[in-house]
């Protein structure tokens, strides 16, 4: 008896040492879920727009969308999430535009039109591109260029605008770090000494010199709304947090109207027309 209880540990404990060695080695699929399918345009909702090409430091191209606001307030930097590529965010891409921002959102390395393979140094570097197509190709101003991101796109947001100086930054649906994260989703891994990737939302907050908007659901079912308060907390003031409703991916338009009443207040408050 104690012989086959003892292989069954045997077993079990093999069974975990593969699962977690499958996991530190799958890691990248578990993070990344790019198409490279476009399945609208913002032509097709109304919205004019430019193709815009950028090109990376390390020489990869990425696709881009350009969405003009006529007598725009500021210009949106869109990091978006870790799914789909661009076109699946045209519903934001309408309310930033009835807010009267011009928008520039990319599809990170991998995704959509994007050549290349996501990483996490490499989406910094999509995102070093992007401001600098702003600021260089377009002229416009640091302090009229509010950096916005959605989940994994807050993380790409957050740690852009500890190198820049953007007029405004709003995280939404962020989460504290990617291990705090997996963490929460996976408790019974060791993911802290697992995961390869550091996405340090609340250490970026320290070093950022803007004010700050945090957009998060207490009904968020994959980031936790603690995350939202202890990133509030890190960050430097001014900070505001803007409750949502809903779910991870569609709290935004759940909020509806409250939503937009925010985003507005805050661009009111803290940039200047």
């Amino acid at each position: 008896m104690w012989r086959s209880l003892l292989n069954l540990v045997l077993i079990a404990a093999g069974a975990y040492a593969l699962l977690v060695a499958f996991v530190y080695l799958t890691q990248d699929r578990m993070v990344y879920f790019p198409t490279s399918t476009l399945v609208t345009t913002p032509d097709d909702h109304g919205l004019e727009y430019e193709d815009v090409e950028l090109v990376a430091d390390d020489g990869v191209r990425l696709h881009a969308w350009f969405v003009p606001a006529p007598d725009a307030r500021a210009t949106l930097l869109f990091f978006h999430g870790n799914g789909g590529n661009l076109s699946y965010r045209i519903d934001s891409l309408q309310i930033f535009h009835d807010l009267g921002l011009s928008v520039l959102i990319l599809s990170y390395r991998g995704y959509g039109r994007s050549e290349g393979r996501p990483s996490e140094a490499g989406i910094q570097r999509d995102a070093t591109a992007a401001w600098r197509h702003l600021r260089e190709d377009r002229g416009i101003p640091a302090e009229e260029i509010v950096v916005f991101g959605r989940s994994l796109g807050a993380a790409v947001a957050a740690e852009l605008a500890t190198r820049e100086r953007p007029g405004a930054v709003i995280l939404e649906s962020a989460f504290t770090s990617a291990a705090d994260l997996a963490a929460d989703v996976y408790p019974w891994l060791p993911v802290r000494r697992l995961i390869r990737y550091e996405y340090d939302v609340r250490g970026a907050l320290r070093d950022i010199d803007a004010p700050i908007l945090i957009a998060h659901s207490r009904e968020d079912e994959i980031v936790p709304f603690r995350h939202a308060r202890d990133l509030k907390a890190a960050a430097g003031e001014p900070v505001s947090l803007l409750e949502m409703r809903g779910g991870h991916n569609d709290g935004f338009l759940r909020t509806g109207a409250a939503y937009r009443q925010g985003l507005n207040a805050f661009l009111e408050q803290h940039l200047a027309r």
